[in-house]
């Protein structure tokens, strides 16, 4: 491949096909060489992730052609303050030749457009090739995160009521994950909120901690472990390849083992620009 004859476009919604399936199987291809199931579980999975993506407004796409055919793609979830990128694929018969470095470029010169205060990841941990490649960019690497998956736990803590969020909890998430955080994910939120997919937990009448969904695509904060414990006991499943617990809360990574988890695969999170160290509890999304 002559990566100097490589053209960067922006996404349309015509492109989700071609690089629905070559997300699927970049995805598909990395997890099968580490032995680890993957991500994305089929094309049609693949198609419907990448198509929400090309046509939500608050996402930035960009595409890269080569002689006329898609070989790969990249986005940039612009909902909050703080950017996510991802997912970024590459067609694995054109993998190793550059295209993915070009891609996050593109990604980071747009958020550099954008003055986002900080850029954001998740990236496999078995994939070294995609580890060397965000630390030679610049990310650091701030945390080791559990991908967890499970029967739901199915029971309810005391002292702790979990309900769905309405309109009218906007105002409290945002402050919530302002106290964990610095920052708000108030568009994720929202979009949550339309989805009928966010749940808040209450202390004693007051909001402690929310989810927008408990998923691989949804993150949770809480004030405590025990706030995101009642969220995630509460939820009927858990959505995708599982939900993200960071690592280093063992407290909370070892209630989900108790409660019949299992760990999937460990990620890296990783970070360019602003980034407050949590004060709270938390889950990820897989973009950050």
């Amino acid at each position: 491949m002559a990566i100097v004859d490589l053209v960067l476009r922006p996404g349309t919604a015509d492109d989700a096909a071609e690089c629905g399936r070559i997300c699927y199987e970049a995805f598909a291809g990395v997890a099968k060489e580490h032995a680890f199931p993957p991500d994305v579980p089929s094309p049609e999975v693949g198609v419907a992730l990448i198509e929400g993506a090309l046509t939500h407004p608050g996402f930035y796409s960009v595409v890269a052609e080569l002689d006329g055919r898609i070989v790969g793609s990249n986005f940039l979830d612009e909902r909050s303050v703080i950017v996510g990128v991802g997912p970024v694929t590459v067609d694995p018969t054109g993998q190793n030749a550059g295209v993915g470095r070009r891609l996050m470029l593109d990604v980071m010169e747009r958020a550099d457009e954008r003055s986002a205060p900080g850029i954001r990841l998740l990236q496999s941990g078995y994939h070294n090739r995609s580890f060397s490649l965000y630390m030679s960019l610049g990310f650091v690497h701030r945390a080791t995160v559990a991908c967890v998956q499970g029967p739901p736990v199915g029971r309810a803590l005391p002292g702790y009521e979990v309900r769905e969020a309405t309109d009218g909890d906007l105002g409290a998430c945002n402050d919530v994950c302002r106290q964990v955080h610095g920052v708000d994910r108030g568009g994720e939120v929202a979009d949550a909120l339309k989805q009928g997919t966010a749940r808040v937990v209450e202390r004693a009448g007051r909001v402690t901690g929310y989810a927008t969904d408990l998923a691989f695509f949804a993150h949770a904060v809480g004030e405590t472990a025990p706030d995101l414990q009642a969220l995630i006991a509460s939820a009927p499943h858990f959505g995708g390849p599982g939900i993200l617990v960071p690592a280093g809360d063992s407290a909370l990574l070892r209630w989900c083992l108790s409660n019949d988890l299992k760990v999937v695969q460990l990620m890296s999170l990783m970070t360019i620009g602003l980034y407050n160290r949590p004060d709270g509890a938390y889950l990820p999304s897989i973009l950050y």
